[in-house]
């Protein structure tokens, strides 16, 4: 049985659980198969073009989803952390192919769910079960958000406004001007779909001008007048 504190994440305080009972969660957990599975760094928990019955939950750790294509090109679309769901949407629909790998990031563990199971009688009539379905339409709904921020930081054409975009919606989730980001510079360059050189440089000049501070992924930006070069 998976405890329902795993190593300080409450399962009842996470989205899928929310407004469920102990007994609710556990008897959730069984109807999902759920289990747990540990990863090392950089190895794959999923694979673009395979098929999944199971969503994720990170307990420990956390995974980047990305698109590696046939030439090479890396684009990453999301990280993943602590309490954070994936692959839901795959895990549902159980026959479509992933279009992403989910890589981990560095040591995690994983609670997966077969949530496949529920698109079918379960023979089942628990209150849980509308709750349940309620949460998955409620962390659907903030993935698609999620989905939705990233066209807004890759739509500008420089790089300078896709780090402003990306920065600006980060500092308003926050609610702060200062911040730590998810990403190291390689996968920052992945995900606005920038070189890396380039963005390290551009990076480099915001700072100089006084419009941001930096030191690897913690960043402060300073209110002042946006210069024109490159920032629209």
């Amino acid at each position: 049985m998976i405890p329902l504190d795993t190593n300080g994440l409450k399962l009842s305080e996470t989205a899928i659980f929310k407004g469920m009972s102990e007994d609710e969660i556990q008897a959730a957990m069984r109807v999902l198969q759920a289990h747990d599975r540990s990863y090392k760094k950089g190895e794959t928990v999923l694979h673009a073009g395979e098929t999944t019955d199971s969503m994720g939950l990170m307990l420990e750790g956390s995974v980047t989803i990305r698109s590696d294509d046939r030439w090479g090109n890396r684009t990453i679309l999301s990280h993943v952390g602590p309490g954070q769901f994936f692959a839901e949407t795959y895990a549902f629909l159980r026959d479509a192919v992933l279009l992403v790998d989910v890589c981990a990031n560095e040591k995690c563990r994983i609670l997966f769910f077969r949530i496949g199971v529920l698109r079918g009688p379960t023979g089942r009539a628990d209150p849980w079960l509308l709750r349940l379905t309620t949460n998955l339409l409620v962390i659907s709904s903030h993935k698609n958000l999620v989905l939705s921020e990233r066209s807004f930081h890759t739509a500008p054409r420089t790089i300078r406004a896709r780090l402003l975009a990306y920065l600006h919606t980060v500092s308003v989730q926050t609610r702060g001007a200062e911040f730590d980001i998810p990403f190291d510079r390689q996968q920052l360059a992945d995900y606005l779909n920038i070189d890396r050189t380039a963005l390290s440089r551009e990076l480099g000049r915001m700072q100089d001008e006084g419009l941001i501070a930096f030191r690897k992924n913690h960043f402060v930006l300073h209110n002042k007048v946006i210069r024109s070069r490159g920032a629209l």
